[in-house]
């Protein structure tokens, strides 16, 4: 899984440093940084806005525009849940009330720090509707048993 390395701001450093020279450098810098930590510290944003002649606000506009910069360690899995036109046909909204009504979960709001379960508007899965990510990885075909299951899975690991 990517993300798992503890934040190294000299690390961090080394990658915003890395890419000083390239065109359209920020978002590569920031999925940089996301794929190593998982998370933008707030700690890289004026080393970013430094190396590329940005101010800190443009830097931190950045990273707060784009909800998949997140600013803080993630607790638990994270499951990107697609609520676009082809999901919902195939019944998401349906998955968004059982995780309310069973789980006790809300969609796009903290309830426990085993589970964060987050909206997205397409994941490119639209044939395999609905669909998610669970930790990055695709779950297609998305049903009751396979939501119940991944909920009980990232309860059963911060037990």
């Amino acid at each position: 899984m990517s993300g798992t390395a503890p934040w190294d701001f000299g690390q961090a450093k080394a990658m915003i440093a890395a890419r000083r020279g390239e065109a359209g450098a920020m978002l590569p810098i920031l999925h940089d940084l996301l794929e190593k930590f998982g998370y933008i510290d707030d700690e890289a944003i004026p080393v970013i806005a430094e190396t590329l002649n940005i101010s800190k606000a443009e830097a931190l506009g950045v990273v707060s525009f784009y909800h998949d910069f997140r600013r803080a360690p993630a607790a638990g899995t994270i499951v990107k849940f697609c609520r676009a036109e082809s999901c919902q046909a195939a019944g998401c909204e349906d998955l968004v009330e059982r995780l309310a009504d069973r789980h006790g979960i809300t969609v796009d709001g903290r309830h426990d720090d085993a589970l964060a379960i987050e909206t997205v508007y397409c994941l490119g899965h639209c044939a395999l509707s609905p669909a998610a990510l669970v930790d990055g990885t695709p779950v297609a075909r998305l049903d009751a048993d396979k939501l119940d299951a991944i909920v009980a899975q990232a309860r059963g690991r911060r037990r």
